[in-house]
């Protein structure tokens, strides 16, 4: 990949710029299969929140190194977090500000967002992964959720995000019995977009980004807002968000570019305006 301007200094989640239009995020702990901390979840949010403020950035990849996209939060007594787990408002708190945070983050994002699953994608790092719009893996990736093998919930969003994609019996059953999918089973189960080869992840995400910063960025940040109140919505209130979509939508630049290049039979420059 070219990048057209240096990472930022963050240690642990590093923010690139590929291709003048494509932002991405690399979780960068492979020693510990891409567990997050405090300090990594800071980071990732300021990933995010440089994504969301910058008009020139149009698609952004979350993507991990090594062995490891995210294994949820790490565990180890010097990863930072709240060594008594029992502290109800310190919990919540560490929730609230940090993977919570960047669930959140990732799903309010009205510009599309790509997950490169490089590899295992478990707990929390499943739950952000899902909190993308497309998700390609590696043909090696492993995904599901074994917190209850220690005792623990799916409390990073899993609960809501799990049953979304998957159906309410296949989530239960793969949070009630610990379990971990191939790539292939996870693609069935519908917690993947696509799988490729390990060796095509790169190049395959980053031609996807490429092909969505050449959509009409107007219309692509419309139809994410849509279809994300849709989950939620019932059909008629999906019908008055595509009524208000249309009246914001339909007089842009980019509209009016779409249908001259339409009847021209020529490819549309969108602007964004």
């Amino acid at each position: 990949m070219n990048v057209d301007s240096a990472p930022t200094d963050a240690e642990h989640a590093r923010f690139e710029v590929v291709d003048g239009s494509i932002a991405r995020i690399v979780l960068n702990r492979p020693e510990r299969l891409g567990a997050y901390t405090p300090r990594m979840c800071d980071e990732i949010i300021a990933g995010i929140t440089r994504y969301r403020l910058d008009d020139s950035l149009k698609v952004l990849i979350v993507t991990g190194t090594g062995r490891g996209f995210c294994t949820g939060g790490d565990v180890s007594p010097d990863a930072g977090f709240a060594a008594d787990l029992s502290a109800q408002v310190g919990r919540a708190r560490e929730l609230r500000e940090h993977s919570h945070a960047i669930v959140t983050a990732l799903t309010r994002l009205d510009k599309p967002v790509l997950c490169a699953v490089n590899g295992i994608a478990v707990n929390g790092g499943l739950t952000f992964a899902l909190a993308c719009d497309i998700r390609i893996a590696a043909s090696s990736a492993r995904l599901g959720d074994t917190s209850g093998r220690a005792g623990l919930l799916p409390d990073e969003g899993g609960a809501w995000l799990f049953t979304r994609a998957m159906g309410y019996d296949r989530a239960f059953r793969m949070v009630a019995l610990s379990e971990i999918y191939d790539a292939a089973t996870a693609l069935e189960f519908g917690l993947l977009t696509e799988v490729v080869d390990d060796a095509d992840l790169v190049d395959r995400s980053l031609a996807i980004a490429r092909e969505l910063s050449g959509k009409a960025p107007l219309a692509l940040r419309a139809v994410k807002f849509m279809m994300r109140r849709a989950l939620e919505n019932s059909l008629e209130s999906s019908l008055g968000d595509a009524q208000q979509a249309v009246l914001w939508v339909g007089p842009s630049d980019d509209a009016q570019e779409g249908k001259r290049a339409f009847l021209e039979r020529r490819t549309p420059r969108f602007t964004g305006r």
